[in-house]
């Protein structure tokens, strides 16, 4: 397996239960909205998930993009259920109803790439262990933390969103990090994006990307940027977070952080206005970069 960026995480049906609306179910995934959005701006992309393979077809759009794609055998496929109980589309209630196991190291096939993504859902995917695996190995490293914020009840299945006693001593074995601004508040206990983000990259860090509901901030190198969405809706506010950092990394790969994080509000700015991935192009990107 060789690409730009390797994403590994579980994919999903996601069942999702609009406020006032009706429910539908689809694929979806961390995995599934990253790879597919850096494959449509040009990025090398692959993946490795688990499922089972009865639900093969989940993958076609990615193989119809040209992304490798290795799936470990698993006995059931993750399903999610999100709920929004308001018309505010960042108030969820999530609920992980079937689960396709933790990643092993040993698992995985060879992989060549600038950068490995660990792109989760919930805390049953990744260990410290995979992680300190795969540096050995010598790769450059990136994470989501809502793959250890967002931790399953195993009685109800609910997810609820809490601290991580190991979380300095994982943030210190990635090269950059992902989080949203309440997994932020919650490992840091600031709501203040740059102080957070600083708080972050003193655990050792060197690279920390954090969004919220009306833009993305980036620290690197000392230095804080951020970028406002531009979106005309929310219609496709699922997978925004996953989306952004892909549109980051894709970009980052041979750009500086500033222009990299210019380039994710734009790419995902499209994505929010489109139920799904992002379908778009990149020259759709670089068109709304200039008008934004």
């Amino acid at each position: 397996m060789n690409a730009d960026i390797v994403f590994i995480g579980h994919v999903c049906y996601d069942e999702i239960h609009p406020f006032g609306g009706t429910p539908t179910t689809a694929p979806g995934s961390a995995v599934l909205c990253g790879a597919m959005a850096a494959a449509r701006v040009g990025a090398r992309a692959a993946v490795v998930t688990r499922m089972n393979p009865a639900d093969g077809r989940i993958l076609e759009p990615l193989r119809a993009l040209g992304v490798e794609c290795a799936a470990i055998p698993a006995e059931e496929t993750t399903r999610m259920r999100v709920i929004h109980p308001t018309a505010d589309v960042d108030v969820r209630e999530m609920f992980q109803t079937a689960n396709a196991g933790f990643f092993r190291l040993e698992e995985l096939p060879p992989i060549e790439s600038r950068f490995v993504h660990l792109a989760g859902i919930t805390d049953r995917e990744f260990t410290i262990e995979l992680i300190r695996g795969l540096r050995e190995r010598g790769h450059r490293v990136s994470a989501d933390m809502q793959s250890f914020v967002r931790q399953v009840d195993p009685a109800t299945r609910a997810i609820r969103f809490a601290d991580v006693p190991a979380k300095a001593e994982i943030v210190a074995l990635l090269d950059c990090v992902k989080l949203d601004g309440v997994e932020a508040k919650i490992l840091t206990g600031t709501d203040d994006l740059a102080a957070a983000a600083r708080r972050i990259a003193d655990w050792g860090c060197p690279e920390v990307v954090i969004t919220r509901a009306d833009g993305v901030l980036a620290r690197a190198a000392g230095e804080t940027y951020f970028e406002r969405f531009t979106n005309r809706s929310v219609v496709g506010r699922t997978g925004r977070g996953d989306t952004t950092f892909a549109g980051y990394l894709a970009w980052r790969l041979d750009h500086p952080p500033a222009e990299a994080l210019r380039f994710a509000a734009a790419l995902v700015s499209i994505k929010m206005e489109t139920p799904g991935p992002f379908a778009g192009s990149l020259e759709n990107v670089l068109e709304r970069m200039k008008r934004a």
